[in-house]
């Protein structure tokens, strides 16, 4: 068969406009559905957000998964159903989800330190602590750093593992995260109460020696050194401990001031320290201090007259308490300013349980209301006060 061109040619152009025709078709296609699927995820991710917003949470993570399925690239939408699941308790789905986001290769690098810090906490929540401690470990060096650290503190004071929580706060101190002293002081401090338990004293004497070095006008170490001394019946140590809180923090001594009496007594130092408390009441008035000087005086009016004049100057039930004690074991009458302060005490206590409380949202109140100003409930109120129920 012969060739030609004058017939040939035209089948050619033909030929190559069917192809462009079908290529231009193939790409509008692909550029609408493309375009269907980005207008298809935002609506589903806004839908899920206004049912979060609604509290209609169950609904709320059927459109975020569908979100999801439409856009599986998109690293936020992960962490909203993430987070979701873990608000909602769904810790194993949390998991999943923030698994799935770290076992992505496409994940930049500030993502996947987001992905693994959001992990951690999925852990802790679901009380797996070793797994916890390890995912907050793997955040070392990243923009997480500082708060993982803060999270393995609360993990180590959880598992009372003391002293990494002391190495993990002095690092969060070298990052410039604050100041920890204090509270690196109360895991020594328990760190010594272990040692005693133990019966290895020379590890809690340490241990108190470096309470008191990283924070020397803490309270807590010379609690317990006193308390150390008193119960191996060193009271005059006890009472050198307990000196040297009184001066550092006078407010922590009531926490001793019983104790400190005690050991006043056990070793003949009654007049001393009554000097001491009468000078710490003048300071920190408080019925501790003067329980404690009650356990010093043996004059029967003297124990009267300094509890009389206690409920005069702060007029408290636990103060009309130790006075009508002391008032029965006397065998003596209240006198009548004596009975005004009490009244006045009693009236002031029982005034919080004269009130009705609602039902439905607890709202409390003087008076009876038959629809309730807090939560617009009717007949939320018991006719009954408080005191009465």
């Amino acid at each position: 068969m012969d060739f030609d061109p004058l017939t040939t040619l035209p089948l050619a152009l033909l030929g190559l406009m069917v192809t462009f025709a079908l290529g231009w078709l193939a790409s509008r296609f692909d550029v609408r559905q493309w375009k269907r699927e980005q207008q298809e995820s935002p609506k589903a991710y806004y839908k899920g957000l206004n049912l979060l917003l609604n509290e209609q949470q169950d609904k709320a993570i059927d459109a975020f998964i569908e979100a999801v399925q439409h856009d599986p690239g998109t690293s936020d939408l992960h962490f909203a159903l993430g987070n979701l699941f873990r608000r909602r308790g769904e810790y194993e789905r949390a998991v999943r989800v923030h698994q799935h986001l770290l076992g992505r290769g496409d994940l930049p690098a500030t993502e996947r330190e987001r992905a693994q810090h959001a992990l951690a906490q999925d852990y802790v929540k679901a009380g797996l602590f070793d797994r916890a401690e390890a995912a907050f470990r793997a955040l070392e060096g990243t923009a997480f750093a500082t708060d993982a650290r803060l999270e393995l503190l609360t993990l180590h004071e959880r598992s009372r593992d003391w002293h990494a929580a002391i190495e993990t706060a002095r690092k969060l101190e070298a990052a410039g995260a604050g100041s920890f002293a204090n509270r690196m002081a109360h895991y020594s401090c328990e760190i010594a109460l272990e040692a005693d338990a133990r019966r290895r004293p020379e590890e809690a004497d340490a241990a108190l020696r470096k309470a008191r070095e990283v924070a020397p006008q803490a309270a807590r170490p010379r609690v317990i050194a006193g308390q150390r001394h008193a119960r191996a019946g060193q009271h005059r140590e006890a009472l050198a401990a307990w000196g040297e809180l009184l001066t550092a923090q006078p407010g922590a001594f009531t926490l001793v001031a019983s104790d400190y009496a005690s050991s006043a007594l056990a070793c003949d130092e009654a007049a001393d320290a009554r000097l001491h408390l009468e000078a710490a009441y003048e300071r920190v008035p408080s019925l501790d201090l003067v329980n404690a000087l009650l356990r010093i005086e043996t004059d029967p009016a003297a124990r009267h007259a300094r509890l009389r004049r206690h409920l005069q100057a702060h007029p408290t039930l636990s103060a009309a308490t130790a006075l009508l004690k002391e008032q029965s074991a006397q065998g003596l009458a209240p006198s009548a300013t004596d009975a005004e302060h009490l009244l006045q005490v009693t009236a002031t206590a029982a005034k919080p349980n004269q009130r009705y409380r609602c039902a439905a949202c607890g709202f409390e109140a003087q008076h009876y209301f038959w629809q309730c100003p807090g939560c617009h409930s009717w007949d939320s109120y018991p006719p009954t006060r408080l005191e009465d129920q």
